[in-house]
């Protein structure tokens, strides 16, 4: 098991933010300055083409480290990020941008299929080797509940596969904004943990009534659908429940309800 080394550190308004290196991934962990040990652990992933710390998903994870007391992690996916991009990555970019170019809508769609299914094989693993060199920090440990605060696009493509086989995630959220293919549909029919859904109503890349049926695959018996109006990139999400991984994880120093 490759351990965890962690390479710079800084701090602001109450949240340690420390970057570290799991082999060759390297992550980010937020943390309160002042935590508790054994706090609820939310892994975040970031979007297709982004990275971990875009200004979103850093303002997510500083969100749920102050106003839950959660330390909050994220990784790069391959090619993405600080991580250096293998010849597979750089043909699924090339590839995006001819069908983009072209127009060529299932080109576009194949090429986001193959790759995202590629992404996934590469990416699980990494996400839990690196939880399992979390849990030996002291402060983490195997006592902090799990959840899955994903986001939407490839957070999705990833965190579904990652929650399906991945015992230690109790709760996850989950959204819209990639395409559905069948081995997503079908790791989505092995979850039974909470679920919360995010789907943005008028995406124009990604046909709504096969992202319903992403959510209608989970097997959870908890699981709650937010659609609002938006498109791929433009969309504010109102009447979310902000509570959901603090009712699942617990907040600091509670149990899960």
């Amino acid at each position: 098991m490759s351990p965890l080394r962690f390479t710079a550190e800084t701090s602001s308004n109450g949240v340690l933010e420390r970057d570290f290196i799991v082999g060759e991934v390297p992550g980010v962990l937020w943390s309160p300055v002042s935590g508790s040990d054994h706090a609820p652990l939310v892994l975040m992933g970031h979007g297709g083409g982004l990275h971990k710390k875009t200004p979103a998903l850093k303002a997510r994870a500083r969100d749920a480290v102050t106003t839950w007391g959660f330390t909050v992690v994220a990784i790069d996916a391959p090619g993405h990020g600080d991580r250096p991009r293998a010849a597979e990555d750089e043909r699924a970019r090339a590839e995006f941008r001819q069908a983009h170019a072209t127009g060529d809508a299932e080109r576009f769609e194949a090429v986001s299929v193959r790759y995202a299914t590629s992404l996934a094989e590469r990416a699980v693993p990494e996400w839990q080797a690196t939880l399992d060199a979390l849990q030996n920090l002291p402060e983490i440990g195997v006592e902090a509940p799990i959840g899955y605060g994903g986001g939407i696009s490839l957070g999705t493509a990833i965190g579904v596969p990652l929650t399906a086989i991945e015992p230690r995630i109790t709760a996850a959220i989950f959204g819209g904004g990639f395409f559905v293919y069948e081995a997503l549909v079908e790791a989505a029919r092995r979850i039974t943990v909470p679920i919360q859904f995010l789907l943005p109503w008028d995406d124009e890349y990604v046909d709504r009534e096969s992202t319903l049926g992403l959510f209608d695959a989970f097997a959870s018996r908890e699981k709650t659908l937010h659609a609002n109006p938006g498109d791929h990139r433009t969309i504010r999400w109102i009447g979310v429940d902000n509570e959901f991984l603090a009712r699942h994880l617990g907040r600091v120093g509670t149990s899960p309800a």
